[in-house]
């Protein structure tokens, strides 16, 4: 039952990296309608910022895997 409670919380990584990058979307989005002229720059920029967001969610996901499956 604790295990099924840590893998939850574990999962709820997910929810976070989630809205971060709908913010840093969003922010994007506004940056490159004021300045078109450097939307490579910005893009490049949000990639990388998405995708360390998108990896703390799947350590989320792999912690609780781990506590389902080895706990």
């Amino acid at each position: 039952m604790l295990v099924a409670i840590g893998a939850a919380v574990a999962v709820f990584t997910g929810i976070g990296a989630g809205v971060g990058i709908g913010i840093a979307t969003g922010k994007a989005t506004e940056a490159i309608a004021r300045q078109p002229e450097a939307a490579g720059q910005i893009r490049s920029s949000m990639i990388v910022g998405c995708a360390l967001a998108e990896a703390t969610a799947i350590y989320g996901f792999i912690t609780a895997l781990a506590l389902i499956f080895l706990a």
